[in-house]
């Protein structure tokens, strides 16, 4: 499917400039788009690679001159990367899983399919499972018994939907997901040397071998409207009440999120994020890539957390933080120049202690 440049700017509420019928085919960065690609050069940096592309028209940042670089047509966006995100739907040219149930597909009589709803090759309905109006489930997924898919939700080859879990309209899991696994739950007839260190923050006492006792997982995970799963990333269900995410959250790849974990609106959960148990997060949150959350904690509203940081106590609302452990980023980027400077401090002080020495000796 193509369209023109002023369809797709009409799409965008963008501006059109110049010959606003060429037909656009894809998007391509400006160095390798041809003559039917629309080249994203959305600032002067990436508009200087499109002579070596064949571009008629690109998308370009406000005030940009079109003529002068060569083109016949230009879309202008106030936020042209926000612009991305609605061309990008247009361009995306989907998985091409079909429609309809593929014939090798395992649907229990009992479960409930809306209208329009796809079912990929070897893909496995469970039990009273409900599934939305136009939902896709991919090839070689499993929903089991009792869960809840939304309208129009979207499952990639592969995902896992456990029992009871309840998801809302247009949900969307890439490859290898699952949602509702037992949550790491083990305890020890008598109190563990793990309950005791953290007592005692450090010391475990004498400690007798003991096993480790499973506790069930009776709860289950609810997750809320336009939530995106990243490839590989894990829902834990809750002991007793459900583990719950909140609306328009996003998901990277690799992440966990342990069980009983409460998880507000619009929040977006970065790379190799892991959330330990019965923590609670708030709305507009930000976890950068392999943050690290401890068990029990809370964490408020527009909090921001750098790469790499290990929060281990509670943080207020508002905070950026960044460390391990994580303290505010002005104080952790303080402290790193300060560690920086320490060998020169210690030349200095042993410079002095020489001066000082050799004082003394002379006296």
């Amino acid at each position: 499917m193509t369209y023109t440049v002023k369809e797709i700017a009409a799409a965008l509420g963008a501006e059109a400039f110049g010959a606003v019928d060429l037909h656009i085919a894809a998007v391509a960065e400006p160095g390798m788009a041809g003559p039917d690609d629309l080249a994203l050069a959305m600032s002067p940096k990436y508009a200087e690679d499109l002579p070596k592309g064949q571009a008629r028209a690109a998308m370009l940042w406000a005030g940009a001159d079109w003529r002068a670089m060569g083109l016949q047509a230009a879309i202008v966006a106030p936020r042209p990367r926000y612009a991305l995100s609605g061309l990008s739907a247009m361009m995306d040219r989907g998985e091409d899983f079909g429609s309809g149930i593929h014939p090798s597909a395992v649907i229990d009589p009992s479960a409930v399919l809306g209208d329009g709803v796809t079912v990929g090759a070897l893909a496995v309905i469970g039990p009273r499972a409900t599934i939305g109006a136009g939902a896709v489930i991919g090839p070689q997924s499993y929903i089991g018994a009792d869960v809840t898919l939304g309208a129009h939700g979207f499952l990639r080859e592969g995902v896992r939907l456990g029992a009871r879990v309840t998801i809302g309209d247009r949900f969307f899991a890439h490859p290898g997901a699952i949602v509702g696994a037992d949550g790491f739950s083990f305890v020890t007839p008598e109190p563990s040397g793990v309950e005791k260190a953290r007592a005692t923050l450090g010391d475990q006492g004498t400690v007798a071998a003991q096993s480790w006792a499973r506790i069930h997982s009776l709860g289950s995970v609810t997750i809320g409207d336009d939530v995106e799963l990243g490839a590989n990333s894990c829902i834990d269900r809750g002991t007793v009440r459900d583990t719950r995410i909140g609306d328009r959250v996003k998901f990277d790849n690799l992440v966990h999120i342990g069980h009983n974990v409460v998880i507000g609106n619009d929040c977006l959960i970065c790379g190799q994020v892991g959330i330990a148990g019965s923590t609670q997060v708030g709305n507009n949150v930000v976890l950068a890539g392999q943050t690290g959350v401890g068990d029990n904690l809370f964490i408020g509203d527009n909090v921001i957390t750098g790469g790499a940081t290990k929060v281990m106590s509670n943080v207020p609302a508002g905070r950026v933080m960044l460390g391990y452990p994580a303290v505010k980023m002005d104080s952790h980027i303080e402290s790193y120049k300060a560690l920086r400077r320490l060998p020169r401090l210690f030349r200095d002080v042993a410079a002095i202690q020489k001066a000082v020495f050799k004082s003394d000796k002379s006296d």
